[in-house]
């Protein structure tokens, strides 16, 4: 389940109000959404983004009708998305509601699909706010999700940058425990540098060098030299 504020900052409640009703709104989607090439979406956000509009294509997509979609409440991202994906999003969100600023565009991938029998498909997503309150509180986003065509060669893009993320995010805390001298060590180490290279160059012992390569590739779980390197690329060392 999806957690969003309930408070704005006050920013967004300096904006006035608009004088066009959500209802109206969504009925100007209704007659213009079908002849779009991209699923549009309506989120509630003062009840955990549930879906208060999607556009036919989405229902095609999703298998349900927009009426099954609004009975799913919150419910509705645990059962077609992705809940790794949300690290790559969620801060952008937020970020959104609580700018102030309503032509403010973020933009993300995202992977969705029907029901566990059938594969992820990515899509690239773009969320803007939609609609506020009479105090000027960000009430829904609206968000249209372009599938991507899962032979394009951006999915393995995708997919890599992804892994990258995530490994930084998960490493992030290994790497800031590493001290200068060692940080200086693994780079050398992953430019493929021996200790008695590295003794020379640090002005070092080359007992010295060792042990450091030890400690780092036991702090690394390091299993080859191939596990120093992607380390040291992925922190820029290289």
């Amino acid at each position: 389940m999806i957690k969003y504020p309930d408070e704005q900052t006050s920013a967004g409640s300096e904006l006035p109000p608009s004088n066009i009703s959500l209802a109206d709104k969504i009925a100007y989607l209704n007659v213009i959404s079908d002849s779009l090439p991209t699923v549009v979406i309506v989120h509630d956000m003062a009840n955990g983004a549930s879906v208060v509009y999607m556009s036919k294509l989405g229902q095609t997509i999703l298998g349900f009708s927009l009426e099954d979609l609004q009975k799913l409440g919150e419910e509705y991202h645990d059962r077609f998305f992705n809940p790794d994906d949300r690290v790559h999003y969620y801060d952008k969100v937020i970020s959104l509601m609580m700018s102030g600023d309503d032509d403010q565009v973020v933009s993300y991938f995202q992977q969705a699909r029907r029901s566990p029998e059938v594969e992820w498909k990515w899509y690239l997503t773009s969320t803007r706010v939609f609609h506020r309150t009479e105090d000027g509180k960000v009430s829904h986003l609206i968000s249209n999700a372009t599938p991507i065509d899962k032979e394009h060669h951006i999915t393995a893009k995708v997919d890599r940058l992804l892994a990258e993320n995530n490994f930084l995010r998960n490493n992030q805390h290994i790497f800031a425990s590493l001290s200068k001298r060692e940080k200086e060590i693994l780079r050398l180490m992953g430019s493929g540098h021996s200790a008695a290279e590295i003794s020379e160059q640090l002005h070092i012992a080359e007992s010295t060098a060792n042990t450091h390569r030890r400690n780092i590739r036991s702090k690394l779980n390091a299993q080859s030299n191939y596990d120093i390197i992607f380390f040291a690329q992925a922190f820029n060392l290289l």
